[in-house]
């Protein structure tokens, strides 16, 4: 299964903004913590072990979480400030927290999510949207957008985040970063707040690879021991075609590192839509359902479309009560997707689950014990601040396309 921590398959997928550099100049006055926080405070790691014992495995880091985690004494905000004045402090710190906290590193704040940590772009109109210090004038993707500022800005060592659709992977490519999502199921979700439960995993932002393995150890709970090697690496070809930039200089990134780290010959290719035809056969059901006359549409991009009804659908599941009650003042892109999902049959929602399902088999079959599938973050540039193309249908399927592979699948994946 793909939350077995012990398997090393992973979904490698690469962020453009940390390939290409953006130049233009962008006046805007930053803020001191760009925008990332949205409170301070401090959690401070128990007393070192005595001698000979050894010291807590990430003594002298900092992290921020985003504002789905919870933290005894302080209100979870969800990214809106209608949750936040309708619901009280938290309890008990969440488990990843105390988790990080008892390995020695120093909570210092809670930073900005989405609007209910619902969308992609990391804009969040009620406190802020936090800027993207590779590119100010990009958004600087989401959910977790001020987990990956943080770490971008160097204001901490790592954050974490929740990755339901990509709001771990996006604003790491956006901003440049490392981020990790692990296999689902990998590490405990109590006090974090749902969005999606068959799809949300808490995963982490570092740029360093070795402050990332630190805290994978640590919350993996995990051995350090000899680095294993992958037995092949596969590039979904097709995934680098529908790129809306140059694929020549993404694709040629990983094929020098591959050779040069693990030699050639365990670089591989596959065309990911051939594959997923053939072993992930509930989505011909699900293309019969939505033909309308048009172009056969790709399997990436059916997925993409099963990824989305089923985030829309546990969203409501988990929040139609409070959004009725509260009634709070809602993005309308977000309102119109709440109101589509309520159309949708019970056996529509049992194919997108046998879909998943059929989905962590595939990749499972086609990785083995240890292989790599690369696949870029996604299929565009961050795009400018206030900008209509996020909400595009182009960018939404193209975009929502590569990220469904992790998300269906429940693969770890390591961004970069």
């Amino acid at each position: 299964m793909a939350s077995n921590p012990a398997n090393l398959w992973v979904l490698l997928g690469l962020g453009l903004a940390g390939i290409f550099l953006f130049t233009k100049k962008f006046k805007k006055v930053l803020r001191e913590d760009f925008g990332a926080f949205i409170l301070k405070l401090q959690l401070l790691p128990p007393p070192q072990p005595a001698p000979p014992k050894a010291p807590h495995p990430l003594t002298g880091l900092t992290f921020a979480v985003s504002d789905l985690f919870e933290i005894e004494g302080y209100v979870t905000g969800f990214g809106h400030p209608d949750w936040a004045k309708t619901h009280e402090a938290a309890s008990q710190t969440s488990v990843v927290v105390s988790t990080l906290v008892e390995g020695g590193a120093t909570c210092v704040g809670k930073t900005v999510v989405d609007e209910l940590a619902y969308s992609i772009t990391g804009e969040n109109k009620h406190y802020g949207t936090p800027t993207n210090p590779v590119e100010p004038a990009r958004v600087p993707g989401g959910s977790s957008s001020g987990a990956a500022v943080a770490v971008a800005a160097n204001l901490v060592d790592f954050s974490l985040g929740v990755d339901t659709v990509g709001g771990v992977r996006v604003p790491a490519g956006f901003c440049g970063i490392i981020g990790f999502r692990p296999s689902y199921g990998a590490i405990s979700k109590i006090g974090v707040i749902p969005v999606s439960a068959s799809l949300d995993t808490v995963g982490w932002f570092a740029k360093d690879p070795n402050i990332l393995r630190r805290v994978g150890h640590v919350l993996l709970q995990s051995a350090f021991g000899g680095q294993r090697s992958p037995r092949q690496i596969i590039m979904a070809d097709d995934c680098f075609q529908s790129l809306k930039v140059p694929v020549e200089r993404i694709s040629q990134v990983v094929v020098k590192s591959t050779e040069k780290h693990f030699g050639r010959q365990l670089l591989k290719h596959e065309i990911l839509d051939v594959y997923l035809n053939a072993k992930v056969p509930s989505l011909k059901e699900f293309r019969n359902k939505k033909k309308n006359g048009e172009v056969k549409t790709s399997s990436i991009r059916l997925l993409a479309n099963v990824m989305q009804l089923l985030h829309r659908y546990e969203f409501r599941s988990n929040h139609e009560e409070w959004i009725n009650t509260v009634k709070p003042i809602l993005e309308p892109n977000f309102s119109a997707q709440m109101n589509e999902i309520m159309d949708l049959s019970d056996a529509e929602i049992e194919l997108c689950k046998s879909i998943r399902e059929e989905m962590g088999s595939a990749i499972n079959s086609l990785l083995k014990d240890d292989g790599i599938l690369v696949v870029p973050t996604t299929a565009h540039l961050p795009p400018k601040l206030g900008g209509k193309e996020i909400l595009s249908e182009e960018y939404q399927s193209s975009s929502f396309g590569l990220l469904s592979i992790a998300s269906l699948s429940g693969f770890r994946s390591l961004y970069q």
